[in-house]
């Protein structure tokens, strides 16, 4: 090893919950040994003693980082993400001197335990920070990074745990029926009209105009009902973005930390909910009630960032939330749902990365 040389030592960690054993990855930041008072000379060994202790050294130095972040995976999906996704990020991330931990949630991956949906990993998530912190013992704040799904979980979660400072959320998932049909007929059917290559198609023959009419029908049905739905829904109430066994486990924590230990307990919010209501108006008492900073990244080839800009823009739970000066928003005009080209993640990394330092 030479001096000036970056250690990074990424570790497997294995935690459980409700049983079930989890895995994940450990990726400390990155530590550049520092080069030594007296030059060595090119070419000559370090002592096999003297690189072991550097390396211990720097193993030591990269668990003090008082600020990590947590990378929620969405389903369905596992720790790698899609095209090495969340691999990359992390390593892009500790390279830059942030410690990250991402991991399979139950049901996923390499973790045990039956398949659940992102409403349901309040638990996985609380354990995960635990296992975080205490193989970090330096750390004493959070941020969560998700994507679709996973932003939303991140939504339900973050605001019931102190030792979460910081979010990232792409694309978050407001799916509902009525928000689907508008997507698509915004983001599809008004596109399609005004492209030259309908016209053409329609003038030719190569398009049944009767097929898309109905199409096109159909789906204005879907938004006008699914409306009628959603309200009657808001009458009787719905799910409340959590599950009753992490409710349960969390009233039963451990004591709580001034500077969120692992373990910390979330008396805070003990017996409180999210309230009754259809998804989007979950998601926007969640906003409400974290109020640390946001990044906000949205794609413009994506029908759940349309989606998403669509509630936002439209729903009255939704109000003012994205203009607060706790939020950044980010947009990448060409990139799709999972920001498949090279291009495309790393200016998310790049993004993600000046955010976490200029947000502390």
């Amino acid at each position: 090893m030479e001096r000036g040389q970056a250690v990074a030592i990424e570790r497997a960690l294995t935690f459980e919950v409700g049983g079930e054993p989890l895995l994940g990855i450990l990726h400390p930041a990155t530590v550049v040994v520092a080069a030594a008072e007296t030059p060595v000379a090119a070419g000559t060994a370090i002592p096999a003693r003297a690189e072991a202790a550097t390396i211990a050294a720097a193993a030591t130095a990269a668990t003090e980082a008082p600020r990590g972040l947590l990378l929620v995976v969405g389903g369905p999906q596992y720790r790698v993400g899609s095209h090495r996704q969340f691999l990359l990020l992390a390593r892009h991330l500790a390279a830059a001197g942030i410690p990250v931990f991402r991991f399979d949630y139950r049901g996923m991956g390499d973790s045990s335990g039956p398949q659940r949906d992102f409403e349901q990993i309040n638990e996985d998530i609380r354990a995960a920070i635990d296992c975080f912190q205490s193989a970090s013992p330096g750390l004493r704040e959070i941020v969560i990074w998700g994507l679709c799904d996973a932003a939303s979980a991140a939504l339900f979660y973050a605001w019931q745990d102190p030792r979460v400072s910081a979010l990232v959320l792409l694309n978050p998932w407001v799916r509902t029926e009525e928000g689907l049909a508008k997507a698509y007929l915004k983001g599809y059917y008004l596109r399609r009209v005004l492209s030259r290559d309908f016209w053409t198609s329609l003038l030719s023959g190569r398009v049944n105009p009767l097929n898309s009419l109905r199409s096109l029908l159909t789906m204005v049905r879907r938004v006008a009902g699914a409306g009628r739905a959603s309200s009657a829904a808001d009458t009787l109430g719905g799910n409340a973005g959590g599950d009753a066994d992490s409710d349960a486990k969390v009233a039963a924590s451990g004591t709580a930390g001034a500077n969120g230990t692992p373990g910390a307990s979330l008396s805070a919010t003990k017996g409180q909910r999210l309230p009754s209501g259809p998804l989007p108006e979950r998601m926007a008492a969640g906003w409400q009630r974290f109020s640390g900073p946001i990044l906000l990244i949205l794609s413009g080839d994506d029908l759940t960032a349309a989606e998403f800009r669509d509630v936002a823009a439209q729903s009255p739970a939704w109000q003012g939330l994205l203009e607060a000066p706790r939020v950044t928003r980010r947009e990448l005009p060409d990139a799709n749902h999972t920001f498949s080209r090279q291009v495309w993640r790393d200016q998310v990394a790049d993004w993600t990365r000046d955010w976490f330092f200029s947000s502390t």
